[in-house]
């Protein structure tokens, strides 16, 4: 059996030492709104009933914020001076 999207964001929590807070941040750099309660559903075991699935959208979002927020936003190119 394979990782599902909630193993993922675990395992990236604890590897890169992210606090619930930090998360939240980190998806608000790609302009998605989560509540701390929300967040708390996808680390919860598959039993508990409060668990929520990590739908792909969001670990999408989470990773996308996640560069931006170890390598800063992507500069522009500026396409108009090329000849």
């Amino acid at each position: 059996m394979g990782l599902n999207n909630n193993d993922i964001i675990k395992k990236l929590r604890v590897a890169l030492q992210l606090r619930d807070d930090e998360i939240i941040e980190i998806l608000k750099l790609v302009d998605f709104k989560i509540s701390k309660t929300e967040l708390s559903a996808f680390f919860r075991k598959e039993d508990h009933p409060n668990y929520r699935k990590l739908e792909d959208q969001i670990l999408r979002n989470f990773l996308n914020g996640l560069i931006i927020h170890k390598r800063g936003p992507m500069e522009k190119k500026d396409i108009s001076s090329k000849k």
